[in-house]
C-alpha cells in the first residue's frame, strides 16, 4: 500500500489535489469576505453645501438622511447666548459625559439667520472653559460652513452628579435650548464649524454614510467553493482506493502466474 501511495502517479495526484484544496479553500475566503464587507457602513455621496435653512426646520424633527451633509450658515454670530458643552472630545462620535469628563468643551455659539431664526453651531474645541479662544467670537455678518448634525438626546450621556456651571449644557439638545434661549425659533440639529473658528481645535465629523446590503449571493459562492473543495477530497480517496485496490489484485494474481508456468 506504501508503494502505491508514493508511486509517481498516485504522488502527482496528491499534489494535484492540495493545489485545487488550496485554491478552492482561498476562493471561497474571498468570497465570504466579500459577503461580510458588504453588511459594512460605506460613505454615500457627499453633495455641494447646500444652505442650513433647507435641512434644519424649525419646530419639528430633522429628516435622518441629511445628517452630516455639508451646509453653510448666513448670520450674525449671538456671543452672549454663548454655551459650553463640558465633557467632550474633538470628535463627534467620541463618548461625551463622565466617560469623557475633564476632556475639554464643545464651543456652542448660535448663528442668527435673516430671517431670525437661530441655529447651533460647534465653533470648536478648547481643553479649558477660560481659554481666550473661547470668547473670541466673529464680529458682524459671517458665513460659516461645516456639517449637520442631528439633535442629541437629553439622556444621550452620564450626567455630574453634582451638575454643571452655568453657561454649561451636557448634550446639544434642541428642546434644552429652546428653554435656554427662551423666545428663540431655534433650528433642530447643530452645524459642527469645519474649518472651525479662530484659534479653536477642529471637532472631527464624518461625512455621511449608509448601511451595507448584505450580498447573499457572494455567501453562497463560497459555500460552492468550499463544496468543491469536499468534492476534490472525495474523488482523491476514489482514485487513490482504486489504485491501492488494483495494485494489491496484481501482486495477488502474479504469484499464481508463476505456479501456472
Amino acid at each position: 500500500m506504501l508503494r502505491t501511495l508514493l508511486s509517481p502517479r498516485v504522488v502527482g495526484l496528491h499534489v494535484l489535489t492540495i493545489g485545487v484544496l488550496i485554491a478552492f479553500i482561498l476562493l471561497g475566503r474571498w468570497q465570504l469576505g466579500v459577503f461580510q464587507d458588504s453588511g459594512k457602513p460605506h460613505a454615500a455621496t457627499d453633495p455641494a453645501p447646500v444652505p442650513v435653512a433647507g435641512l434644519a426646520p424649525v419646530g419639528a424633527q430633522m429628516d435622518g438622511t441629511v445628517a452630516g451633509r455639508r451646509v453653510t450658515v448666513e448670520g450674525v454670530y449671538e456671543a452672549d447666548r454663548q454655551l459650553l458643552v463640558a465633557d467632550r472630545q474633538p470628535d463627534v462620535a467620541a463618548p461625551g459625559g463622565n466617560v469623557s469628563r475633564d476632556h475639554g468643551y464643545w464651543v456652542l455659539t448660535p448663528i442668527r439667520l435673516d430671517d431670525g431664526t437661530v441655529m447651533p453651531v460647534v465653533r470648536g474645541w478648547t481643553a479649558r472653559a477660560d481659554d481666550s479662544a473661547v470668547a473670541d467670537v466673529p464680529q458682524g455678518k459671517v458665513t460659516v460652513a461645516g456639517r449637520l448634525r442631528p439633535q442629541e438626546g437629553t439622556d444621550s450621556v452620564q450626567r455630574r452628579a453634582e451638575g454643571l456651571p452655568a453657561g454649561q449644557v451636557q448634550t446639544v439638545s434642541t428642546g434644552e435650548l429652546v428653554n435656554l434661549w427662551a423666545g428663540q425659533r431655534v433650528r433642530t440639529g447643530y452645524v459642527v464649524a469645519a474649518p472651525p473658528s479662530g484659534a479653536l481645535t477642529q471637532v472631527k465629523v464624518t461625512a455621511p454614510v449608509v448601511g451595507g446590503a448584505l450580498t447573499w449571493r457572494n455567501l453562497a459562492y463560497a459555500a460552492n467553493w468550499w463544496i468543491f473543495a469536499g468534492f476534490a477530497v472525495f474523488m482523491w480517496f476514489h482514485f487513490v482506493r482504486d489504485a491501492v485496490r488494483t495494485d494489491r489484485e496484481r501482486g495477488e494474481s502474479t504469484p499464481e502466474m508463476v505456479l501456472e508456468g
